[in-house]
């Protein structure tokens, strides 16, 4: 980067926090640290519930997933409209009603302690590890400008999140994310222009798209069941997994809580729901047009530069080195082939296209097998390196590619982003923690400013066990949307559950409920390892219904044996 990034960089991080602190500098009482006093407009809730998703995770991910695996991730969000309309009808509703701090509140009132705490406890699982992602997606960005150690570099970033929380608390949160989102969608429009001008003159953008699609980066639906995703897991389970995610997890409640009415909280997450899709598709979609920018130049052997600093410098540099080489003239091929396709495609001629597109994607093949060549050289030199660059195509992109000046804002825009989205589950877990296990345990708290003060401690304890996570997952190469949505799979059914017998089943108990959270809960995870992870048999979102038709089964069987 220049001089001129960093110096927008630096005024865009400074001016984002500091303007949320400023916002809320006046809160005294716990009502205003974690729900900003139930004062907030609509649009302020669905822009802090869309801002709270779209950390680091999104902005280097998503393009990622775009990338390598092309659309078919956005059938991940076919339920969401669907899981916002019951979530308006049911949950808004009662959560004002009762005047919650958390979510889970309302399961004591229906059922017992041991029902709440369980449940709480789950969700601070789910929420703890995927916050630790979303410290180290943007740590994965400053340890690329500053090629820092990625755990140095996670502690730091952990810290200054820790600072913006606790001084400025929940509106904080929520105008930062108001401004984020403003920053967000103008840096995204401006990217997907900028890469779409290094295109080539002659080539249009539906041609690049069919070109595209020739790779298989185009399926936007899918009615297979067997495929990763599709249709069917999509509007299903993804149903289950956005009204668990949006109705019983803190990190999210806490947002539209956060309304000044039922209306407004309503509101905010209609928008949240018929806002997201587009803006996801977007996203990915850009991740597609960086796969195209690549089919016409010489693409990176490997895309994460750290690592591949590390190599060049290690005793398999020439190794490395001879990689690249192929890789230079693979890219060569792989450009004369594109050429040759767009100039078919505008002609009009089918066949001819067909038979390009099948050597285009023999060359990407060739392309794939040296990155994984590349790979194996990095586990060989530094066995604790990360050996997986998916997480690393949109960065590196930006960092080469892109106009200096605006790499700098949108960096800026990203980590901002991250620390809003980390700050959100910080206060959710602290909110959690002593308003749903310490004091329904029994332990003192104090006045309200004492349990305040121990709110704020709270959340530096979390501060610290997620950035703990953060460095434990460091190594992992998988795509960080992905497996931050993978661990939510593993908690939100039941949950979920737990709410749907709540709500709809009044005749079952505390006690069946319990006993079947805690058995199905198990068994999820069991389902997991064994169908998902071990022999890649049933997609991560089916987790989601089959935990809610465990738990709410399970329920009622042993409801009917307590008769």
């Amino acid at each position: 980067m220049k001089i001129i990034d960093w110096i927008l960089l630096l005024l865009t991080f400074s001016g984002i926090l500091l303007y949320g602190i400023y916002k809320n500098r006046k809160d005294k009482n716990l009502d205003g640290y974690l729900l900003g006093n139930r004062s907030l407009p609509w649009y302020h809730v669905g822009f802090s519930l869309m801002a709270t998703q779209a950390s680091a995770i999104t902005f280097l991910s998503a393009p990622g997933e775009g990338y390598a695996n092309g659309m078919a991730f956005v059938q991940f969000y076919l339920g969401l409209p669907l899981a916002m309309i019951v979530l308006s009808i049911t949950f808004v509703p009662i959560f004002h009603r009762l005047k919650v701090y958390t979510a889970y509140e309302f399961l004591q009132t229906r059922f017992d302690n041991r029902v709440r705490i369980f449940t709480a406890v789950l969700f601070l699982l789910s929420r703890g590890l995927a916050t630790g992602l979303a410290i180290y997606a943007p740590a994965i960005i400053v340890s690329t400008l500053f090629h820092w150690d990625l755990t140095y570099t996670n502690i730091l970033l952990g810290g200054i999140v820790l600072l913006f929380t606790t001084i400025g608390g929940t509106k904080a949160i929520s105008h930062t994310h108001f401004q984020q989102m403003m920053f967000m969608t103008v840096a995204l429009l401006l990217a997907s222009f900028f890469i779409l001008a290094l295109l080539p003159d002659d080539l249009t953008v539906v041609n690049g798209l069919k070109m595209a699609g020739k790779a298989g980066k185009m399926n936007v639906l899918s009615l297979d069941p067997e495929a990763k995703y599709n249709l069917w897991s999509g509007l299903i389970g993804g149903f289950f997994l956005q009204l668990s995610y949006f109705g019983t997890d803190q990190s999210q409640v806490g947002r539209f809580l956060t309304g000044r009415s039922v209306s407004e909280s309503r509101t905010g997450l209609m928008m949240n729901g018929f806002v997201k899709i587009p803006m996801q598709f977007f996203i990915i979609l850009i991740g597609v047009f960086v796969f195209i920018f690549y089919l016409f130049n010489e693409t990176p052997a490997f895309h994460n530069t750290v690592e591949v600093k590390k190599l060049t410098e290690s005793a398999y540099a020439q190794d490395y080195y001879a990689l690249e080489a192929r890789n230079r003239e693979n890219s060569l091929l792989k450009k004369q082939v594109a050429v040759e396709l767009n100039h078919a495609l505008e002609a009009g001629n089918t066949a001819e296209a067909d038979r390009l597109g099948e050597q285009l994607n023999h060359y990407l093949e060739q392309e794939s097998g040296i990155r994984s060549e590349v790979a194996s050289l990095i586990r060989k030199s530094n066995p604790g390196g990360n050996d997986k660059d998916i997480n690393f195509v949109f960065l590196n992109f930006v960092m080469n590619k892109l106009p200096h000046g605006f790499i700098g804002i949108l960096i800026a825009v990203i980590i901002c982003a991250s620390i809003g989205a980390i700050a959100s589950a910080l206060s959710a877990l602290a909110a959690t923690s002593i308003t749903d296990v310490i004091k329904v345990t029994g332990r003192p708290v104090g006045t309200e400013e004492q349990e305040l003060k121990m709110t704020k401690a709270l959340t530096v304890l979390w501060g610290i066990l997620i950035i703990l996570v953060a460095i434990a997952v460091q190594r992992s190469g998988s795509s960080m949307i992905e497996l931050v949505n993978v661990i939510g799979s593993w908690f939100y059914g039941v949950i979920l559950g737990v709410f749907i017998i709540a709500f709809y089943f009044r005749r079952i108990g505390p006690a069946p409920v319990f006993y079947a959270a805690v058995i199905a809960q198990v068994l999820v995870i069991v389902i997991w390892y064994f169908f998902t992870e071990k022999h890649n048999i049933l997609p991560f979102l089916w987790l989601n219904p089959i935990g809610v038709i465990l738990v709410v089964g399970m329920a009622f069987l042993l409801q009917q044996r307590e008769k």
